[in-house]
């Protein structure tokens, strides 16, 4: 057993007797953002320059994809000039809910960040850039930065509180063997979490294609069959209809002052799961800070979010409301479960795809479109019966889909703990 000392810092507790504290000042040589987009930051679909931001950054890897904002050569060259990235260093999140940082292996040549982002230039000589790595994702360090941060939807991390702040010096020799052994270890959860994350992936898979199969086809497998006359749809049942969505579904817009309706609930696109159906926690009108007009919503409506349509953000609300000028308030002469399943079908998904893809930036889609998607129906008893089969076979494989994501939260959680545990000498290697 190792001997031990008080830190004298709460978050890290105690550590071995020949280990120090550092501030973090002491150890960087520079640090420094990007820059906001500014009325000169032109936003160039074509151009080979990206405008990276937090979202970009996941697990200490840096997405360059089509989610990435594309800017002007004139704007990337102003935002270089103020950030300097460089090969060596650490892209630190400054509003993230957890740990996002980066490591820069090379001087990146076509991309920069905005000001969310903090590029940290250590000092050499004094950590080891693997260790260094794993102290910066420790949660337990990111939780303490976040103790003063300020912000209304999300925290933000001030530059002066993380130079401020303090951290464990190990000799070097025992930094090399910490990071070696996270590496090992950490690698070996990665590899659980993908592992499960992929039965996560087929599951969702399998619930989509149940989904469509089910709409297209419906639950009699003797059913006389009758051609759609619609190359991607296929076969439908003889007795069941097919009509353009604006014939059965309406828009129903609402437009109204938010401060007239301080307490109700208020949906957002982000509020909804994308491609599921689920609403996800919501706020009151108030404590969103909602300042714009916003469609009052009623319950047993559907709520469609017309922002990026491929997202599929799609459900029924359970209760009346606000919800974003973004979104499409739905009412429907069908059983309004039966639609919205539709619209979580493959089958309403290529429509929207077939509209909206040439739509790099935000894609949109209008009333006048999604009232032109072709709609297959069956008579109101058959959608009964298909709404009670999909239900329950929905939530089954929901129900497999939140045990997988439990398991995965739990491997994240172990992972946390490794590295808090060996970052700050509670585990000895």
């Amino acid at each position: 057993m190792r001997k031990m000392k008080d830190s004298g810092i709460a978050w890290i507790g105690e550590i071995p007797t020949n280990w120090t504290t550092i501030k973090f000042s002491s150890f960087i040589e520079r640090m420094g953002t990007g820059l906001n987009p500014r009325d000169n930051f032109v936003l160039d679909k074509e151009s080979p320059f990206y405008y990276v931001t937090i979202r970009n950054f996941k697990n200490g890897k840096l997405y360059l994809d089509d989610n990435c904002d594309r800017i002007s050569q004139e704007a990337f060259n102003i935002i270089q000039e103020r950030s300097q990235l460089q090969a060596g260093d650490f892209l630190f999140a400054s509003i993230s809910k957890e740990p996002q940082v980066f490591l820069l292996n090379e001087t990146p040549c076509n991309w920069n960040i905005n000001e969310s982002v903090f590029c940290i230039r250590p000092k050499k000589g004094i950590y080891l850039t693997n260790y260094l790595y794993y102290l910066l994702t420790d949660y337990r360090f990111y939780e303490s930065l976040l103790t003063d941060a300020t912000g209304s939807t999300f925290l933000s991390i001030k530059q002066n509180k993380l130079k401020q702040s303090t951290l464990v010096l190990p000799p070097n020799d025992e930094q090399q063997k910490i990071a070696s052994h996270l590496d090992s270890k950490c690698t070996q959860i990665d590899s659980l979490i993908a592992n499960v994350q992929q039965q996560i992936e087929k599951l969702k898979a399998y619930k989509q294609s149940l989904i469509t199969e089910t709409v297209t086809k419906g639950l009699n497998p003797d059913a006389p069959m009758k051609d759609s006359g619609i190359e991607w749809i296929g076969e439908i049942p003889e007795h069941w209809e097919i009509t353009k969505y604006g014939r059965i579904c309406k828009v129903k817009s609402n437009l109204v002052h938010p401060e007239s309706y301080p307490d109700y609930i208020q949906i957002a696109p982000d509020n909804i799961e994308k491609g599921s159906g689920k609403l996800l926690p919501c706020q009151t009108v108030k404590e969103a800070g909602v300042i714009s007009d916003n469609h009052l919503f009623y319950k047993g409506q559907i709520i469609y979010s017309k922002i990026r349509p491929i997202l599929n953000k799609v459900t029924i609300a359970p209760f009346d409301g606000l919800c974003s000028a973004d979104m499409y308030p739905i009412e429907t002469t069908q059983n309004y479960r039966y639609v919205l399943y539709y619209m979580l079908s493959d089958l309403f998904l290529i429509q929207v795809k077939m509209v909206t893809e040439n739509r790099v930036k935000m894609p949109k889609i209008n009333q006048e479109e999604i009232s032109q998607i072709i709609t297959v129906f069956p008579p109101i008893e058959e959608q009964n019966e298909i709404v009670s089969f999909l239900d329950e076979k929905c939530s089954q494989i929901d129900t497999l889909i939140a045990l997988k994501q439990q398991k995965i939260e739990k491997l994240q959680q172990y992972k946390k703990s490794l590295i808090y545990e060996y970052v700050t000498g509670k585990r000895e290697v």
